[in-house]
């Protein structure tokens, strides 16, 4: 099947390359939300930045439900779930209002400690450094003193989470962590990966790829577009950051063998109109013959990142998350 030629993805992207490899991109495209620490604001979580590494402007948000500001010493603390934003690699903050508003639907909703990562962006940091980014904000949570994190937050209660790109960045950071010793990773301890319409790529087309070659949220041109503009010069689709295909990987095979054995559990979710579905069930499978306990809900009739751009249906994405951090 030819690609649709009226599709222009810089226009779709409302992207401009520039000659040094730079983007232009439409600033209004994304607002972002300021964060509100304020316990006196009439506002159900809190939120306030954190620096990671003021030389890379790397930094993480953190949730927080106000009421927990009040919650007495020896009440439980809350699941700590660090998130990754989607945004195709190229696009989007931790401070964008569509995942600020997401991030304060998953901290009341489950309720939970979320840290949002905000990442560097490719082009201009080609893949590994968003995956590097997250793992360097792992570290600074681990070592943290912010008051939030040590008070509120069960450093042994962890999950890795991301939507679309985020999610590839969530599961390639579990990929490296898993070999880390306790005492890399303490006090943390990593339980699990939510991986939320996870970002998968691959030389050779998929079914719902084809089908859906005129998708209104990620048209084909669009994703070969944006696996060009952030995977390391030089590299296909087939590169492991895009295809963990273990035929092509086998250095995958230690890695998910070590989330076994670690006892992670891995939830799997997306939507059937998704032209990455196809790409998603088999990530799925691949852990499943792993033997990684893997968990899965695929919404029929849904696209690609449908529940946080639509609000009124963020709500089944939160309570799935919450009864697979509850276990149940």
């Amino acid at each position: 099947m030819s690609l649709p030629s009226s599709v222009d993805p810089f226009e779709f992207l409302q992207i401009r390359l520039n000659p040094d490899g730079t983007l232009t991109r439409n600033p209004a495209r994304f607002p972002v939300s300021p964060a509100s620490s304020n316990p006196d604001d009439p506002i159900p979580v809190l939120s306030k930045d954190l620096p990671v590494d003021d030389s890379l402007g790397t930094w993480f948000r953190i949730f927080l439900p106000r009421d927990r500001l009040q919650a007495k010493d020896r009440e439980e603390k809350l699941p700590l779930v660090v998130y990754h934003h989607g945004g195709g690699f190229i696009h989007c903050s931790a401070a964008s209002s569509v995942f600020h508003r997401f991030q304060n639907a998953l901290a009341l909703g489950i309720p939970a400690v979320v840290v949002s990562v905000e990442y560097r962006l490719a082009p201009e940091h080609r893949l590994p450094a968003a995956y590097d980014d997250a793992i360097e904000a792992l570290r600074c949570i681990r070592r943290t003193e912010d008051e939030w994190l040590i008070k509120q937050a069960d450093f042994s209660n962890c999950y890795l989470m991301g939507s679309s790109a985020g999610g590839n960045i969530a599961l390639h950071v579990g990929l490296r962590v898993a070999s880390w010793s306790i005492s890399e990773l303490g006090p943390l301890r990593i339980r699990g990966m939510v991986l939320h319409h996870t970002y998968l790529g691959g030389e050779e087309r998929t079914d719902s790829e084809l089908r859906l070659v005129n998708d209104d949220v990620l048209p084909l041109p669009v994703n070969d577009l944006l696996w060009q503009l952030s995977l390391p010069i030089g590299a296909d689709r087939d590169h492991v950051y895009s295809n963990l295909a273990p035929d092509r990987h086998p250095e995958l095979t230690e890695s998910l063998d070590r989330i076994k054995l670690l006892g992670w559990r891995v939830f799997v979710t997306g939507g059937d109109n998704d032209p990455s579905i196809d790409r998603q069930v088999a990530l799925a499978d691949l852990l499943r013959g792993k033997g990684i306990v893997t968990v899965c809900h695929f919404s029929k009739g849904e696209n690609h990142g449908f529940d946080i751009r639509e609000p009124t249906k963020t709500g089944l994405i939160v309570d799935n998350v919450k009864k697979f951090i509850s276990g149940a």
